[in-house]
């Protein structure tokens, strides 16, 4: 097979054979597109890093949802969508209010339409909100201390989870890597569900700020259910299994559309 406009149209071709057969091997590669193995391998490493595909020995398999994708390509995924949410979730937040905001591209929408309000008490783990939030008029903004995971700026581990033992708030945003449709929180990272489950032990309301595209997003660790959650803010629901588990939970929605 020729190579297709390139390492990015070969790329394009790869993920196309993969997601047709559900896997490949490193060696068939190497001789349908006449490049060597270790450029084959490169190529599906790149694929792996964006979370398209999932490698394993000796080539690549449809993903499994273990590998998230790159941080700041995920501040760029539904952007517009997130600056709705964002808005929305910070409108539910009362002025002289106490919170968590825990990490995530979402989590710091809400974090960007905050920074007008007054007399908040900020606790986050993630350094990108208090970045957006710190030295702003009004606004009383605490790190949690531990781990810093270089990737996304996230706090995490137990000395985190140490550190956020120590409030009790009115409320906390968060977000999560996957809502499946009966109604669980999932994540990537069990040092960062550690806090995650912290976070929500600790506030007295919890909102939780999920774009659609998390909806039925498989992750392989559970956060909490979602009898956990007071309130989902997103963009649009489409699933009815899940609309139904909220309202039997009696978790309250905001559809920003």
């Amino acid at each position: 097979m020729p190579e297709p406009g390139g390492s990015a149209g070969r790329r394009r071709a790869i993920l196309a054979a993969v997601r047709r057969a559900g896997e490949a091997n490193v060696a068939v590669l190497a001789r349908e597109f006449a490049v060597t193995p270790q450029t084959i391998r490169r190529d599906l490493n790149h694929l792996a890093d964006r979370a398209l595909i999932a490698r394993v020995h000796g080539g690549a398999a449809l993903g499994s949802g273990i590998a998230n994708a790159r941080y700041e390509e995920r501040r760029g995924h539904a952007a517009s969508a997130k600056a709705r949410i964002g808005a929305a979730a910070a409108a539910l937040v009362p002025e002289g209010a106490s919170l968590f905001i825990n990490i995530g591209t979402t989590t710091e929408a809400v974090a960007r339409h905050l920074v007008h309000h007054a007399k908040l008490m900020v606790v986050s783990n993630n350094l990108n909100v208090v970045d957006i939030l710190s030295g702003r008029e009004g606004l009383s903004v605490i790190a949690v201390g531990g781990q810093v995971r270089a990737g996304d700026r996230a706090v995490i581990g137990a000395l985190a989870d140490q550190f956020i033992d120590n409030f009790r708030v009115d409320l906390a945003l968060i977000g999560t890597s996957g809502l499946s449709e009966a109604g669980d929180l999932v994540d990537f990272d069990a040092d960062e569900v550690l806090v995650a489950r912290r976070i929500i032990r600790q506030a007295r309301t919890v909102v939780l700020v999920a774009d659609s595209s998390k909806i039925g997003r498989p992750a392989p660790i559970r956060i909490a259910g979602i009898d956990a959650v007071d309130h989902l803010v997103t963009d649009r629901l489409t699933s009815p299994e899940l609309r139904a588990v909220l309202q039997a939970s009696g978790v309250r929605l905001t559809e920003t559309g």
